[in-house]
């Protein structure tokens, strides 16, 4: 997939051949913005309150100003962990988007802009890993929540568990069901398409069928 990768296709098709690809239309096989926009939205809404229930409860006398700077930097200080390292590690790098040898950054429609830390593994992920992702991403989504239910700030904490449900509910019908890093515990992709991408990518085909992968 070496060579094909540097050509910024995911698979060993050549980008000519995409139209008559069988997943054409069915994976999100090349980087598009809008898949992106679908995918930040709600997460930067739900941030953004999270940010004005902080000030309010600041302003009000709720929070003094040590505790106000604990709970952002330690928040802010878990997302760059989490999204640099932690998740790098056990999800994105996993990822056929992550073999692009000749890019630092990771190019695709949930974590673009990140630095590639390791090494590409195109084998599923492992239990560990779909357990730390679990934990990991409860963490980002779960911080916000019980914040504003410990602070008894029930409107804030309402509107962001509205729009952390419809960052949910637009994963699993925009995001997980399309993605190519097909081993996420939240991947709901159809075996049928997952093997079809399989047979157009011999390198994660092969690593796939060494943990135990059967294509059908």
């Amino acid at each position: 997939m070496k060579e094909r990768s540097q050509g910024k296709n995911i698979c060993n098709l050549d980008p000519e051949n995409c139209e008559q690809c069988s997943v054409n239309g069915k994976l999100m096989c090349k980087f598009e913005i809008k898949d992106t926009i679908y995918f930040i939205i709600p997460v930067l809404i739900v941030w953004a309150v999270f940010v004005i229930g902080l000030l309010q409860s600041f302003i009000s006398g709720g929070l003094n100003i040590l505790i106000l700077i604990i709970l952002i930097s330690s928040y802010i200080g878990f997302l760059v962990f989490f999204f640099q390292v932690w998740e790098n590690k056990i999800l994105c790098s996993h990822c056929p988007y992550y073999a692009f040898e000749d890019d630092k950054i990771v190019k695709c429609y949930a974590n673009y802009g990140i630095y590639k830390a390791w090494k590409y593994n195109p084998a599923p992920m492992s239990r560990s890993e779909r357990i730390q992702f679990i934990i990991g991403i409860s963490i980002f989504a779960g911080f916000p929540l019980v914040f504003f239910l410990i602070a008894e700030m029930y409107l804030y904490f309402g509107i962001s568990l509205v729009f952390s449900i419809i960052w949910i509910i637009s994963m699993h019908f925009l995001g997980c069901s399309k993605c190519p890093n097909f081993s996420c515990p939240l991947n709901n992709v159809p075996k049928s398409i997952v093997d079809e991408y399989l047979k157009h990518n011999a390198i994660m085909r092969k690593a796939w069928e060494e943990h135990g992968y059967t294509i059908e």
